[in-house]
């Protein structure tokens, strides 16, 4: 099991279950993450998702060992949704979605936040967006939704340097809405759900298809730009001295890349 469901009140809880992964996407938990988001979306009886994570992690983002085996093995079995079909899922979910940033949050784990309707963050909790130390590109519309949640500056900052956000940071910026003590998060994330659950579903989905159609086009837009520049950076030099540095438990040296790399 690489989830946890939960109902009450109308809301479902989403609980990210690979804690000795710290939560890491395999394409497992891409698949079922997905469907998750599927179902809730065709659910009569769900007015809101609630995301969080099990453990010390929010999510650690995809899993670095399969993304590894995912850049060097052309056989490698793929999911039925995978990456892709989450970021789908997420685009196309009706419903409000409100994440609670129980701890570490790399890659999609912070990401997703550009999704998020409300985002909660333990006071504890850290966020990195690592895709220049990974030798590749942005991902899940992230180019497009973080200058628009955060302003240009403070998206730079998230996207390029790949160094932790704290919490206040974060909240600073304008990736999460509140900060919580650790204790307090969950229920604190539950409260305001439960608010919203109590609401009419037809209008809530009325009020956030209002606000992110216009988001559509240039979202659909922002990811083919990012899968082309993934594309063509995954597999090279930056992106193999990365992974290869992951698996062997050292830090990545760039320096003696070739140039323009």
């Amino acid at each position: 099991m690489t989830l946890q469901i939960s109902d009450g009140s109308r809301v479902r809880t989403l609980t990210l279950d690979r804690p000795d992964a710290l939560n890491a996407f395999n394409e497992a938990l891409y698949d079922a993450t997905a469907q998750a988001l599927l179902d809730a979306a065709g659910d009569p009886t769900v007015a809101v998702v609630l995301l969080t994570g099990n453990g010390r992690a929010f999510s650690a983002g995809t899993d670095l060992l399969e993304m590894h085996q995912l850049a060097t093995d052309p056989d490698f079995e793929r999911g039925t949704h995978g990456f892709l079909g989450l970021l789908d899922a997420l685009v196309a979910f009706p419903k409000p979605l409100i994440c609670a940033v129980n701890g570490l949050g790399l890659g999609i784990g912070a990401t997703v936040l550009g999704f998020a309707d409300l985002a909660f963050m333990s006071s504890t909790a850290r966020l990195k967006c690592p895709f220049t130390s990974l030798g590749v590109a942005p991902e899940a519309a992230s180019s497009y939704l973080m200058p628009l949640l955060l302003g240009r500056q403070n998206a730079a900052w998230l996207l390029l340097s790949a160094e932790w956000v704290d919490a206040e940071q974060a909240r600073e910026m304008g990736l999460v809405w509140r900060v919580c003590e650790p204790d307090d998060l969950l229920a604190e994330a539950r409260r305001h759900a439960e608010v919203l659950a109590a609401r009419p579903i037809s209008s809530l989905v009325a009020v956030k298809r209002t606000m992110t159609e216009p988001l559509r086009s240039e979202i659909a837009a922002a990811r083919e730009r990012e899968n082309a520049a993934f594309a063509e950076l995954m597999g090279g030099p930056a992106n193999l001295e990365a992974l290869a540095a992951f698996a062997e438990g050292r830090e990545a040296d760039f320096t003696a890349l070739p140039p323009g790399w």
